[in-house]
């Protein structure tokens, strides 16, 4: 069966969830409990044994139904580049971790399916939110409703989120986000949670989401599915369709597009 087919599609979309859901329900075990947090690449970048046994669980639910495809995860040993070829898996057991340690409920288990590096299905659950997104060849989700972008063509009325977080010596990038949008766009929001970002720029409760970073594929590629689905528009910093290794992220509702393109270049300040 090829591996594109739409019966493997739905197959894969219902694994997705499966396996988010698997994910979640490890992470809320332990949400605002007694947790055990280490740093990983500096002192805001945490990651806590919640963060590995929701891995874990994501994990088991995959293999149990595709054990011979490739998983591209953000903790332990898993791949950390999507191949090129071929059907993977892209698993973030708790995006969000900072917000999870500090109990925020702004956190979720994501997982995409990918095919050729391109997603074919994807789930994002947020289960302190009690929502479950999904997204396959019967449409995108959220608890079972169909969502779309919102139709805000005007700036001023648009909504917009700085996503990723710049690093301390990035925070005069930060600052130039942060501007860029404020002069440009009626508001901005920052939720610390990639996948929730894009999430609800797919829900029509963002116009849009941008970074000049570029991201890993494990923050990024089942929220850009999930948007896209929802008649959204991804692309990288010069225009073109956003891809797992772009540098760069612009997320919008497509009628706002142009003006986030033009926050994202004053970012960089050059």
């Amino acid at each position: 069966m090829s591996h594109s087919s739409d019966r493997t599609k739905h197959r894969r979309t219902s694994v997705a969830v499966s396996a988010a859901e698997a994910g979640a329900e490890v992470a809320t075990d332990s949400f605002r409990g007694d947790l055990e947090v280490d740093s990983k690449d500096g002192e805001t970048d945490l990651v806590t044994q919640a963060d590995r046994d929701a891995q874990t669980a994501v994990i088991e639910e995959i293999r149990a139904a595709f054990p011979d495809d490739p998983i591209v995860g953000e903790e332990d040993e898993e791949l950390k580049a999507v191949p090129d070829e071929g059907p993977a898996w892209i698993v973030d057991p708790i995006d969000g971790t900072n917000n999870y340690v500090a109990g925020i409920r702004g956190f979720g288990t994501a997982v995409a399916a990918v095919v050729d590096g391109e997603p074919v299905a994807g789930a994002n659950v947020f289960p302190a939110l009690s929502d479950t997104y999904r997204v396959g060849p019967d449409g995108v989700f959220r608890n079972g409703e169909p969502l779309s972008v919102s139709g805000h063509t005007d700036p001023e009325l648009a909504t917009v989120c700085p996503t990723f977080w710049w690093d301390f010596h990035q925070r005069d990038q930060y600052a130039n986000a942060t501007s860029a949008l404020v002069e440009r766009f009626a508001d901005i929001r920052r939720f610390g949670c990639a996948q929730l970002e894009l999430a609800l720029v797919a829900a029509g409760a963002l116009e849009g989401a941008v970074t000049n970073l570029q991201a890993n594929p494990w923050d990024t590629v089942a929220g850009v599915a999930l948007v896209r689905a929802a008649g959204g528009t991804v692309t990288d910093l010069e225009g073109d369709r956003w891809r797992h290794d772009s540098q760069g992220l612009v997320a919008s509702n497509g009628g706002i597009h142009d003006e986030l393109l033009e926050a994202a270049g004053e970012i960089d300040g050059d």
